[in-house]
């Protein structure tokens, strides 16, 4: 059997996230403020002290999930993992625990994917959000049927388990699948408090930006492999691994799709390193049976 790490994603952040680290661990304190000097700002100030308010814009959460992650990682004694996998941004620690990408690339890639999607989210107005209760084929049809009837774009964007699938698009789109949603039969169908259409088309200007910064970065061999959201399988190869991250900020999360790979490959023990239990509970909610556990 194999143990898994897994890495969570934005909307995990919380008010004085890593702080804790930081202050007990010299290494972790010397990352912090490597991580300050690549960004040209100080975000362990506003990790450590700042409001939800200040952690909510995108240019600080990325980086910040990223940052407490990798520290909680590195923090662990003796982590030897034999698969990783992160939740959208998640998947650049990831990619860091596994030796694909060092922390400096890491970070200015993050950097970069968040200043671009920030920029992507002010060209288009858009939101997600989330439908409980319903069947992935069913969500999946009425996005595609609201597509065709009003021209407005509205994709299933993150599958992050059974029963519950987050929906992306333009206001008006979101707002119409919501309703059919609900007519449908989904307990819940709520617009989520994001300032953007992630995981589809509409990412599109921030895809092509990543994908620049991307191909002129160094992508090594792994120690394992990374199971990738957009195609919900491992990967070992740098040249695919680059893909599939570019892919990913207009394809969708297959989180479920994922755990499961994973899970059917011998994973029976997930370790998510970073804020917050959301992937732990996810996780679960695949497989009751799994063994999770948490640190941050």
């Amino acid at each position: 059997m194999k143990h898994a790490y897994i890495f969570p994603g934005q909307g995990s952040q919380v008010p004085g996230m890593g702080k804790n680290l930081y202050e007990s661990s010299s290494a972790v304190k010397d990352l912090f403020e490597k991580g300050n000097e690549i960004l040209g700002f100080r975000i362990s100030d506003i990790m450590f002290s700042g409001t939800e308010n200040d952690l909510k814009q995108t240019r600080v959460t990325q980086p910040a999930v990223f940052l407490h992650s990798v520290a909680a990682f590195l923090n662990l004694p003796d982590a030897k993992p034999e698969m990783v996998a992160g939740h959208s941004l998640g998947e650049f620690s990831a990619l860091v625990a596994n030796k694909v990408l060092n922390f400096e690339d890491a970070l200015k890639l993050v950097a970069t994917r968040a200043s671009a999607m920030q920029k992507a989210c002010e060209i288009n107005p858009s939101t997600m959000a989330a439908v409980l209760g319903l069947d992935d084929n069913k969500v999946e049809e009425i996005c595609v049927i609201v597509q065709g009837e009003t021209g407005e774009v509205v994709v299933a964007a993150n599958y992050n388990c059974p029963g519950q699938l987050v929906i992306s698009g333009s206001l008006r789109g979101v707002d119409i699948a919501c309703e059919r949603m609900k007519l449908a039969g989904a307990k819940r169908a709520l617009v989520l408090p994001v300032g953007g259409a992630f995981h589809s088309p509409l990412m599109e200007p921030a895809r092509q930006e990543l994908a620049a910064a991307i191909e002129n970065t160094e992508f090594k061999k792994g120690i394992c492999p990374v199971y990738q959201n957009v195609v919900a399988m491992a990967v070992t190869d740098p040249d695919e691994i680059k893909a599939n991250l570019v892919a990913q900020l207009t394809g969708a999360v297959r989180w479920t799709q994922s755990v499961q790979a994973m899970i059917k490959d011998g994973a029976n023990k997930f370790t998510e390193c970073g804020p917050g239990k959301v992937l732990q509970g996810l996780v679960l909610k695949i497989d009751k049976t799994a063994s999770v556990e948490g640190f941050n």
